[in-house]
């Protein structure tokens, strides 16, 4: 990891309580990680949806210059970040949509961010969690 950079973590979900929550369970067993973790979810009116609007904000404060991990929850959350993609304006260089469990992922990227992981091994540790076996 380059001096004084980070991988920032966004949570979306289309509940601001379930992404908010998402975000103080990884940070919490993260043994209080020390990653920039921001949760988007909802709509700016407090409905259940996703927000362009607060995806980007959310993405922009956990920028420190090492890329931003976006974890998802549900399809069309995907759909609004790979909008934004497209766009090409409405999020920090090195933005990544991650493909990985909600939860799961969240800690994996967490954990990994929070002791200098780059970019490329925070996306490999949250996606990692579709082997984690509950049998």
């Amino acid at each position: 990891m380059s001096e004084g950079k980070q991988v920032g973590i966004v949570l979306v979900s289309h509940s601001a309580e379930v992404a908010r929550s998402v975000a103080e369970l990884a940070v919490r067993l993260a043994g209080g990680g020390t990653a920039p973790v921001a949760s988007a979810g909802g709509t700016p009116d407090g409905g259940l949806g996703t927000s362009s609007e607060l995806i980007a904000a959310a993405a922009a404060s956990v920028d420190r210059g090492a890329g931003v991990a976006i974890l998802v929850d549900l399809g069309s959350a995907v759909l609004t970040v790979k909008s934004m993609m497209a766009e090409g304006d409405e999020l920090p260089e090195g933005a990544r949509l991650v493909d990985a469990p909600f939860v799961e992922g969240a800690v994996g990227a967490v954990v990994t961010a929070s002791v200098g992981g780059d970019l490329d091994a925070v996306e490999a540790a949250a996606a990692e969690a579709y082997d984690y076996r509950k049998e």
